[in-house]
């Protein structure tokens, strides 16, 4: 049995092709204007899953470089101070050696010397009590706004550290152990300057001091190093984030962009077929009077 197909069913027919077409054209001007392959999960979903993980990672990464960053800014301004801590006691040591030649020096000399002592105890105070965005370098987590108190008494908590977590499983120290670097109370490197200042004074030899500057210029070189080697910690973690992000921005592209010059060739191709198919219905459905009755 031969169907009958009718003008009505036609045209019904072509509509359908045409709404199709037009769908498909717009489907690709808004790419072409958007330039992204996905502007609703319902577009791709296993692509839109994807773009979701990628850009999570991405956030990651720019936090983790946050704290490199901030990192790297501590460690840079610890190295600083230790270095100028170093300075210090080295002219502590000279002068301890200058005033260990008691027999040629008097009383003014030797108090020349104490006084030079006592205004580097004051700086090197200054030193150990360095801060970084307020908080300071040396005290660990402690929030008592200086490391050492006037009488040399550490303020920081033992164990305590300031760490910063530069990836999914490293996390780097970026403050200083004060009381390793400059010693505590009596025993510290303040109070050993206190010592050698107050010897001098009284006409006693101070050669024997020698051996305890050097322990100390020890501990700051030790911490110093112990520095540069989480900073350079830093700065190999920072450059893994960087190429770990321009990966996973490569893969972001490659889910979500467009090809451009590949769109617009589509948007072409399917406006040329959109117009033809236009202009073809047009003259195969001749408008009747049953399609205006209809």
């Amino acid at each position: 049995m031969v169907q009958r197909i009718t003008s009505q069913m036609l045209l019904h027919s072509a509509q359908l092709n045409m709404q199709s077409s037009k769908a498909t054209l717009a489907a690709l001007q808004n790419q072409a204007s958007s330039q992204k392959n996905i502007t609703k999960p319902s577009d791709d979903p296993a692509g839109a899953a994807e773009s979701m993980r990628i850009r999570s990672d991405q956030r990651a990464l720019t936090q983790y470089g946050t704290n490199i960053t901030d990192g790297l800014a501590w460690l840079s301004t610890a190295d600083s101070a230790l270095s100028s801590a170093t300075d210090t006691l080295q002219a502590v040591r000279d002068l301890t050696v200058q005033g260990a030649n008691s027999g040629t020096l008097n009383a003014t000399s030797r108090e020349a010397i104490a006084t030079q002592l006592d205004s580097l105890k004051s700086q090197l105070l200054a030193e150990a009590n360095t801060k970084y965005a307020g908080r300071s370098i040396f005290a660990g987590n402690s929030d008592a706004g200086e490391a050492f108190s006037a009488a040399y008494g550490y303020t920081g908590v033992a164990g305590s550290a300031v760490e910063r977590r530069i990836s999914d499983t490293t996390t780097v120290r970026v403050d200083v152990d004060g009381a390793t670097a400059f010693g505590t109370g009596a025993t510290s490197a303040f109070a050993l300057i206190d010592r050698i200042a107050a010897d001098l004074r009284a006409g006693v030899d101070v050669s024997a001091h020698i051996a305890g500057v050097d322990s100390a210029l020890s501990s700051i070189l030790g911490e110093q190093s112990r520095v540069g080697t989480r900073y350079n910690q830093l700065e190999a973690g920072k450059e893994l984030n960087m190429t770990q992000f321009g990966s996973l921005e490569s893969q972001r592209a490659d889910v979500e962009d467009v090809d451009l010059s590949k769109v617009i060739l589509e948007l072409k191709s399917q406006e040329v077929a959109y117009q033809t198919a236009l202009a073809v219905t047009a003259r195969a459905l001749q408008p009747t009077l049953m399609s205006f009755l209809s």
